[in-house]
């Protein structure tokens, strides 16, 4: 990654290239919709987040949502409604193996999400024969080779995950850190205010901690001046833009030129 060539799940080239730390630009879905989907699966992307835990999807919706991806370049991510093992498990026999585990604020917190993701012994993954994650039982050596395939970002979003962040980024199996910028700056008592000095600061040092530990971080800022200060200090993947805000932005925009306010 980036490629002119389908995105694959097996092997994953996108933990790969988390590992290598390279420039992972992304975009954000929220709407839910298949076709919306397609339509930026089409612009290439290196990965689009699927989100579940602040929009209207659940694994229903998400499937078509990820047949719609089937000929993209980009790798779908997706952010379960929370840290929760049978959530976690529906998505991956749903086919997704890039997760975004929101709230994590301990490395205990990382560790139970890693768990969640693996069959055992390395983790509490429920065995199921046939699902689309594996074809519908079509892959024949998926057991053995499943656990090695799924990568982890685990989300940074409050003052207690940002004092254990060399904890959490060191857990076995985490991939990447990523902040959630809006509650961070709900948490840290600034919200709306993601510029305060303060989330910099803490934003920053999350960055560094991450990269002293060899992992890669992200975040999503949607505002490209923002974008381009946090690959500066050291960021891969970065979320640049979001299907909502720039459907709200296109429209607003074609209103004001046309309709008086």
């Amino acid at each position: 990654m980036p490629s002119s060539i389908p995105y694959q799940p097996l092997p994953n080239g996108f933990k790969a290239a988390l590992h290598r730390r390279e420039r992972l630009i992304g975009a954000w879905m929220s709407l839910a919709s298949p076709v919306v989907t397609e339509l930026i699966g089409v612009i290439g992307f290196d990965w689009m987040l699927l989100d579940a835990e602040h929009a209207p999807n659940d694994a229903i919706t998400l499937i078509p949502q990820l047949m719609a991806l089937k000929d993209s370049v980009s790798a779908p991510v997706v952010r379960p409604p929370a840290n929760d093992s049978v959530a976690i498990k529906r998505l991956l026999d749903s086919g997704f193996v890039n997760f975004l585990v929101p709230f994590v604020d301990s490395a205990a917190d990382a560790a139970r999400a890693i768990a969640a993701t693996r069959y055992p012994p390395q983790g509490i993954r429920g065995v199921s024969v046939g699902h689309r994650g594996n074809k519908f039982g079509t892959v024949s050596d998926y057991f053995e080779i499943a656990n090695d395939n799924i990568s982890v970002a685990v989300q940074i979003e409050s003052r207690a995950a940002v004092e254990a962040v060399d904890e959490i980024a060191s857990v076995e199996g985490v991939d990447a850190v990523f902040v959630g910028p809006s509650d961070l700056v709900a948490n840290y008592g600034h919200i709306g205010n993601a510029n305060h000095p303060e989330v910099q600061a803490a934003i920053a040092h999350v960055f560094e901690r991450t990269h002293a530990v060899g992992k890669a971080s992200g975040i999503l800022a949607p505002v490209q001046d923002d974008a381009e200060r946090y690959l500066a200090l050291g960021a891969s993947m970065v979320a640049v833009c979001a299907d909502l805000g720039t459907l709200r932005n296109g429209a607003q925009a074609v209103k004001k030129h046309f309709i008086a306010a």
